[in-house]
């Protein structure tokens, strides 16, 4: 599969919310692991307080789907509770990928 397009998500917690963040990216892996469409998924932890997802995608419609998918509802029905402001969702599109097992 060649994966040509994905996301960057950029999330603030608010103060004292790090830790529900940080717990809700790693419960949301079994919401992306259900998305056929989502093969690459990353939550990833940028600093104390700022958080972020990477996903990739083999095309324009797995990428729409994933943001109209479960997780996406799941993260946005949280903003309030959880973030300092609305994620920042970046579209990207992947030029190059190394993705051999460790």
């Amino acid at each position: 599969m060649t994966l040509k397009c994905g996301l960057f998500v950029r999330l603030e917690a608010k103060p004292g919310k790090e830790r529900a963040v940080k717990e809700f990216l790693v419960s949301g892996l079994e919401l992306t692991n259900q998305e056929a469409g989502t093969p690459v998924w990353f939550a990833l932890q940028l600093s104390p307080t700022t958080f972020g997802v990477f996903d990739a995608f083999a095309n324009e419609e797995d990428r729409q789907a994933h943001l109209a998918g479960n997780m996406a509802k799941a993260l946005m029905s949280r903003v309030e509770e959880m973030l300092a402001k609305p994620p920042s969702v970046e579209p990207v599109d992947i030029l190059a990928v190394k993705n051999q097992p460790a």
